[in-house]
């Protein structure tokens, strides 16, 4: 059975949500409707339906009109080919010196910059997100302000984006830790596929949780791009395994989260340096105390 989708975009959260909830109402009536927030700082709204008939486009046109959206634009994706149409939306992402792109983009990789091959299909950490973006960028800072990072790990590591980008621009290997193996699997296989084997050393883990980690405390960069929960249960045994004057990216957090974190960490010694914003959410650079 063939599958419609409908899609446009529109300045404002209000407006967006608004025409989400009146495509509720269209009829033929969609199976899903989806409202996400361009994360490139335009301000910009998508909206889209998912359809197993053709929507009305009649319908879609007065819908348009009435929010001061983008005309729609509708398509027949059938069942098979959803990755396909994946890898046509997800264009590659530039964050500094790196470049994020799937198998489908290899052609468009420059001839200077270091390039993260990150299929679309994988799990959380193609670069897309805000908090994958932020985390790229504090790392590209990092390594022009002349640090070189000699014993980096990735907490919750993904796709292990972080690990590689790391593994890329500096010699020795990088740790990528996850507490879901199946993550673990997806980082292996994105290790192998950037020729990265030996580099970057994929185990499971919750957390510093595992000899692997335990052995080569303390580091002197961490990235923890998760959430604010365990970011928080994090602080203590971050500060224990971070070198004095040792760095942390952290992100996962949204921008109304941040002070909260900052605070916590300052209270383990390990203080703010910068902080940026990428829509709704915030990378944290932080230094541990000398």
């Amino acid at each position: 059975m063939p599958t419609f989708t409908a899609l446009t975009t529109l300045k404002g959260k209000d407006a967006a949500e608004t025409l989400g909830e009146a495509m509720e109402r269209l009829v033929p009536e969609p199976t899903g409707i989806g409202v996400f927030e361009v994360e490139d700082g335009s301000g910009l709204w998508e909206v889209g339906g998912y359809f197993t008939q053709a929507p009305d486009a009649a319908s879609l046109a007065l819908l348009t009109a009435a929010l001061g959206a983008q005309p729609f634009t509708v398509s027949e994706l059938p069942e098979t080919d959803w990755v396909a149409h994946v890898r046509r939306e997800l264009a590659p992402v530039e964050a500094g010196r790196f470049f994020v792109y799937g198998s489908h983009d290899a052609d468009k990789v420059p001839d200077v910059c270091e390039p993260l091959l990150i299929e679309a299909a994988m799990a959380f950490g193609t670069g897309h997100h805000g908090t994958t973006l932020g985390c790229l960028r504090a790392l590209d800072r990092l390594a022009t302000e002349g640090f070189v990072g000699k014993n980096v790990v990735d907490i919750g590591c993904g796709t292990a984006v972080l690990a590689m980008g790391a593994a890329r621009i500096w010699p020795g290997t990088v740790l990528a830790s996850d507490i879901d193996q199946v993550a673990v699997d997806v980082a292996e296989v994105n290790v192998r596929a950037n020729d990265l084997e030996g580099r970057v050393v994929c185990v499971e883990a919750a957390g510093f949780d595992a000899p692997e980690l335990a052995s080569k405390a303390p580091f002197d960069l961490v990235f923890a791009n998760i959430l604010k929960g365990p970011l928080i249960a994090l602080a203590p045994d971050m500060a224990a395994r971070l070198d004095a004057g040792g760095y942390a990216i952290l992100s996962g957090i949204l921008n109304e989260q941040a002070d909260e974190i900052i605070e916590v960490y300052a209270q383990s010694g390990v203080n703010l340096v910068q902080r940026d914003e990428i829509v709704e959410w915030t990378t944290l650079l932080l230094k541990k105390s000398a």
